[in-house]
């Protein structure tokens, strides 16, 4: 009796496509299973690779777990390949039986707020992609503000706030681009406020990377009194939650510290809810004006009246990360993500207006559900979509052209210049062969068509 064989495509190469695969492969089940990996970049690991400040190699470190997984030789992989202009759902149906995407989101949420289309306001996600050397994004970037606002009490913010207020040199032993490190040499940054709107127990990001932020060279941490006298919610969020606790007493400490050496300084806002980036009279930002908050008694803040006004000649808005549709594929405009019930695509009727399923269509990680949660959850997220997977056996699309062959095919014939799992090798070790002639570990490849050209050996 012949064995049935699922032929699996998957559209993301970063920590959630390379988990799913991961854990289907090793998942208890009646079937032998062929899994392709397609991402729109030359190189895999997506958000590891382009969305994580390149002076977290404690993070990047994920990516030796990944590089496993790949390098076992039963995934192969398929970058340089964009999904909706490469190749399409239909293409998919052809040539295998279910796909999963994997996509994330890598759009800067949208922020309403009066003068956040001035010059000087910037995306959060758009700078990551610039300093973590991001193929699609401008390689230069304006560096010329000495004041700087960051909207935003999460990780991203404090990347954010910290690669500004961070001397480039510091940054060398990292991989670091290599015009990316002159931008910010000649950066005149002096000062970098960060607002939050909530209170110093409400904050969204980790310990880890607060502290981070306490050890920059020349770099004084500035905080204001008045955001420390807490009401009774915050003495008890600081008392009951091991997080918080930890947070306080990192913040508690910095008001300890003496101040007014340091060349630059990083202050720490908190009850400070932004109104407005201001005009400096010729359509560039020029200040930051804000409401200040005061707490609600029930962990929450309300508005005070009182209205403050901080000069910045550039505001960067680290709100929360945004996914992007797919052609062909449902998509939640007020989410950002794939409709879905535990990663089983879902789309509309369009007589009743009822959700079903989408056969053969599956989403895991963050466009499945928000950019909500750590690298680690990834997995666990992988884990209940692959449970779908195999036990939608009866639903699985059937193929006309199911051979690992045809895919090639498909891709040489439309001319799409793809790289594999050995051109990425060739990548990895062109960049690190650059980083040791500078004495670093590694310099970034930037430009698209010079990472295919290596990775595919054509250099």
């Amino acid at each position: 009796m012949t064995r049935n064989r699922l032929r699996l495509a998957i559209v993301g190469a970063g920590p959630a496509g390379i988990y799913a695969a991961d854990i289907l492969l090793k998942a208890e089940r009646n079937f032998d299973v062929s899994i392709d990996l397609f991402d729109q970049l030359p190189a895999p690991y997506g958000l590891v690779r382009y969305g994580v400040a390149p002076d977290h190699p404690r993070i990047k470190g994920i990516i030796t777990a990944l590089r496993e997984v790949l390098d076992r030789g039963d995934i192969r992989i398929f970058g340089n390949v964009r999904f909706g202009t490469d190749i399409t759902l239909a293409d998919l149906k052809k040539h295998y039986n279910a796909v999963i995407f994997a996509t994330g989101a890598v759009r800067d949420a949208s922020l309403n707020l009066p003068g956040v289309g001035l010059e000087g306001s910037y995306g959060a996600a758009d700078f990551v992609s610039w300093y973590d050397g991001h193929p699609d994004y401008p390689r230069d970037w304006p560096l010329d503000a000495r004041e700087v606002a960051v909207i935003g009490n999460g990780n991203v913010a404090l990347d954010v706030s910290r690669m500004l207020a961070k001397h480039a040199d510091d940054l060398l032993p990292t991989e670091i681009p290599q015009n990316v490190y002159d931008a910010l040499e000649q950066s005149p940054v002096t000062d970098v406020h960060v607002f939050g709107r909530r209170g110093p127990t409400s904050v969204k990001f980790t310990p880890l990377e607060l502290r981070e932020l306490g050890e920059l060279r020349d770099v004084d941490m500035i905080l204001y009194d008045e955001d420390f006298d807490y009401d009774e919610a915050a003495k008890a969020a600081v008392s009951g939650n091991k997080q918080v606790f930890v947070i306080d007493k990192v913040l508690q400490q910095w008001r300890q510290r003496s101040v007014g050496e340091a060349s630059r300084r990083l202050h720490l806002h908190f009850f400070a809810k932004p109104l407005e980036i201001v005009d400096d009279g010729h359509g560039h930002v020029g200040a930051i004006r804000w409401e200040r908050t005061a707490p609600d008694g029930e962990g929450g803040v309300v508005g005070t009246g009182e209205i403050r006004e901080l000069p910045a000649q550039a505001v960067y808005r680290a709100v929360g990360y945004f996914g992007s549709p797919l052609p062909g594929v449902p998509f939640d405009k007020e989410f950002g993500t794939i409709p879905n019930h535990e990663g089983q695509v879902l789309t509309r009727d369009k007589e009743s207006g009822d959700a079903r399923q989408m056969y053969g269509v599956y989403a895991t990680g963050w466009i499945k559900r928000g950019p909500v949660g750590l690298i680690g959850h990834t997995k666990s997220d992988a884990m209940e979509t692959i449970k779908h997977v195999i036990n939608d056996l009866g639903n699985w699309w059937r193929p006309e052209s199911p051979s690992e062959e045809s895919v090639i095919e498909m891709l040489e014939t439309r001319g799409i210049e793809w790289t594999d799992l050995d051109g990425w090798h060739r990548l990895d070790e062109h960049e690190q062969a650059l980083g040791s002639a500078e004495g670093r570990k590694r310099i970034k490849v930037v430009p698209r068509d010079e990472m295919v050209t290596i990775s595919r050996g054509e250099a």
